[in-house]
């Protein structure tokens, strides 16, 4: 099996991508702890600060030790250079923001999944064509549910995953995932600033546990 649809299949079968990030690398290795404890096994840490990439190359080393069925995806990521670091020290896949062709000429040719977020029809058939197949709708809480009903027919052989502002209600997830998407992204409603600020790692896990449950009893 290719390394993309690896990748593919993992998120698609959890139905969620937990996505954070914090500066401090202690709090960030506890909560890649805590989501792995609540079953996860793909994850996305975000390149937000200047301490990213050293977090992400110690969340690797940390996997290899302890979770060797984890996969270590990077987001937020914007330019080339950025892709090619994160490749270097061991990111599994990549998501971005927003449609950036020359990462993508970059990294599926390499069989590494990359996911754009895409806003419009016209972002997702240039990411469609330039070999994408796993598209994060961005921001999600401004398309809705109702932009992909709308669309999805269009694409037929696309992965849709909406990130931002999604909720961990069981309406809110319902929504989407009956408009068609296969995962959602859950960011900071479900890894809060407060939550990791308070160093509450059982929070985190049972949240964490919570909203799996409800994406299974609704798939």
């Amino acid at each position: 099996m290719s390394k993309i649809q690896n990748v593919t299949d993992a998120i698609v079968k959890q139905g969620m991508l937990p996505l954070y990030f914090n500066a401090d690398e202690t709090v960030t290795i506890e909560v890649l702890r805590a989501i792995y404890r609540a079953g996860i096994k793909a994850v996305e840490y975000t390149s937000r600060g200047e301490t990213a990439l050293s977090n992400f190359t110690k969340m690797v080393e940390v996997r290899n030790a302890e979770m060797p069925d984890l996969l270590l995806g990077i987001g937020t990521i914007k330019t080339l250079q950025q892709a090619e670091e994160y490749l270097k020290v061991g990111a599994d896949f990549f998501i971005s923001p927003g449609f950036v062709p020359e990462v993508a000429a970059f990294l599926i040719p390499k069989d590494v999944l990359y996911s754009p977020g895409c806003m419009t029809p016209t972002e997702i058939i240039a990411a469609e064509n330039a070999g994408v197949t796993f598209i994060k709708l961005f921001p999600g809480n401004m398309l809705g549910p109702d932009f992909l009903s709308g669309i999805k027919d269009i694409f037929p052989k696309l992965v849709f995953m909406p990130t931002g502002g999604v909720d961990t209600t069981r309406g809110n997830i319902e929504g989407w995932f009956k408009a068609g998407v296969s995962a959602v992204g859950m960011g900071s409603k479900l890894i809060s600033k407060q939550v990791m600020a308070d160093k509450d790692y059982a929070k985190i896990e049972s949240e964490t546990v919570a909203v799996l449950n409800i994406i299974n009893s609704i798939k």
